[in-house]
């Protein structure tokens, strides 16, 4: 289903995961032929709206560009900062994907994880490389600075039993965590579809989420991106390199953006990152190939 947008804003569909939820998910489409699929998987507070500059600039370089808001968050009203288990999540963007192959076969996939997306990105090229041909991760969570503190995590363990959609602030409260941008900042903190309380059930799964993480760097053999900011407040940058070089990949880039806040959107030139991501897919999956969709649709 496509829905009225602004002149120069995404294409917004909602597609139907396995147990019914609809997911908003917005696409940018390139005017010529689709020479790749990117998907791009936002943070625990952010959504597809905070990245309307990424998604501009991958679909002017012939690339789709899908960002589908993850379930109760950004623009999904359904079980506001629930989700039932890591699990369904990780499921969530593996349909998705397939979905997407299926409507433009032969065309390759690139997964990127922003932030917190970063997880859910390497669970899901490693236990799908049939699904995904290369992998950006532009400042990923995968070992995070903030957190909750241990009496939250009893309190959350026992919520999961007696209460799972209790809900509890996300510690991620000051927007200055993202950007030194007072733009950015004052768009964060305005902004109506940022996700700043999450249920028992949203932030277990996170926790079992992220015990995979630690279990799939060996098994990921795509070509590899890394992009770190240098002033990021909210990922620890050298264990973040660290997990990097356990990826069992030969092909992996390290891109460093000194001067950078964790939010690479909101800088002072959003779109430097943004080409630096588009070189890097041309390099490994955009050379060469195009496609026009398949007879049939993504189910929506």
């Amino acid at each position: 289903m496509i829905e009225a947008r602004p002149p120069e804003g995404p294409e917004v569909r909602r597609f139907a995961a396995s147990d019914g939820y609809p997911i908003h998910v917005a696409l940018w489409r390139p005017k010529g032929p689709v020479k790749g699929l990117a998907i791009v998987l936002h943070g625990v507070q952010s959504h597809s709206g905070w990245y309307h500059n990424l998604g501009r600039t991958l679909a002017d370089s012939g690339y789709l560009a899908s960002f589908p808001d993850r379930r109760g968050s950004g623009a999904n009203p359904l079980d506001r900062g629930h989700a039932p288990s890591s699990g369904r999540l990780i499921a969530d963007q593996v349909e998705w994907a397939r979905a997407l192959r299926a409507e433009y076969p032969g065309v390759p996939v690139a997964v990127a994880g922003i932030s917190w997306g970063g997880k859910l990105a390497v669970i899901t090229a490693a236990r799908h490389p049939e699904l995904v041909d290369a992998l950006a991760l532009i400042c990923p969570g995968l070992q995070p600075r903030v957190g909750v503190s241990l009496r939250e995590k009893l309190q959350i363990a026992w919520s999961l039993v007696t209460h799972p959609r209790r809900t509890f602030p996300i510690p991620l409260s000051d927007p200055a965590l993202f950007t030194a941008s007072p733009e950015g900042q004052a768009f964060i903190a305005s902004d109506p579809y940022s996700l700043r309380e999450g249920t028992a059930g949203l932030l277990a799964a996170s926790f079992f989420i992220d015990r995979q993480v630690g279990r799939v760097a060996a098994q990921i053999r795509q070509p590899a991106l890394l992009m770190l900011a240098g002033h990021d407040r909210i990922i620890e940058n050298a264990k973040t390199l660290a997990y990097f070089h356990r990826l069992t990949s030969d092909d992996r880039d390290v891109i460093e953006y000194p001067e950078g806040h964790h939010t690479l959107e909101f800088e002072p030139d959003p779109s430097q990152y943004a080409r630096d991501l588009v070189a890097w897919l041309d390099r490994r999956v955009g050379e060469g190939r195009s496609a026009s969709p398949a007879p049939f649709s993504v189910p929506t």
